[in-house]
């Protein structure tokens, strides 16, 4: 049996119960490095997370173990959920929820969710043309397309936006800058969502 465990943004206070419970009664926890050390497990009890196709390989041939992936934010809210549910189909599937970072960014900055789009650019290209006719965009970014690049796509389009990045969320050095479209430099952009607003 699987459980996916949402775990949230990251802090530990943000977890809901039912995530302890399943790791405590897990024959094995997967996840990352910074995801396996949120809890206190044996050695013999965690694995770090492999690429995708060797870990469907090895949930695929492990059917008797009890097994929980550790999945960051809500595991449905483009996390590995839905990759788990088509990929492995001999065996049943539970997924936990957990608090996403797009829902906590927006908390933190008092904004309502209602009406946004909700997207990611990890692993693809998003259709700016289309995201940008939106009141109100959030994005899970990728070093690929993060928050520079997002505010040279605003630019092109003529747009003048409100933009709040959000690093390392729920972490000890969480970082929300609130800037525009003219003011992002090119710099690494630790692990971040970007809110997009019209302005006022």
């Amino acid at each position: 049996m699987i459980t996916v465990t949402g775990i949230g943004p990251g802090a530990k206070n943000l977890m809901i119960q039912r995530v302890f419970d399943e790791v405590e009664k897990a024959d094995l926890v997967i996840g990352s490095k910074r995801q396996l050390a949120l809890f206190d497990l044996p050695e013999d009890k965690s694995m770090v997370l492999p690429k995708l196709m060797v870990l469907k390989d090895f949930l695929l041939k492990n059917q008797t173990q009890r097994i929980v992936l550790l999945a960051s934010g809500d595991p449905y809210l483009y996390g590995i959920a839905n990759w788990l549910k088509r990929e492995i189909s001999n065996q049943e599937v539970t997924v936990v929820p957990g608090i996403s970072s797009i829902q906590y960014l927006f908390n933190r900055v008092g904004i309502a969710m209602n009406d946004s789009y909700l997207t990611s650019s990890h692993g693809r290209i998003p259709d700016f043309d289309f995201l940008l006719q939106h009141e109100i965009i959030c994005m899970v970014t990728d070093d690929k397309i993060g928050p520079f690049q997002i505010a040279q796509e605003i630019k092109k389009r003529g747009q003048h936006r409100q933009i709040v990045i959000g690093e390392n969320l729920s972490y000890p050095d969480e970082k929300i800058t609130r800037t525009d479209e003219n003011s992002i430099s090119d710099r690494e952009y630790k692990m971040n969502v970007v809110l997009i607003t019209n302005e006022r």
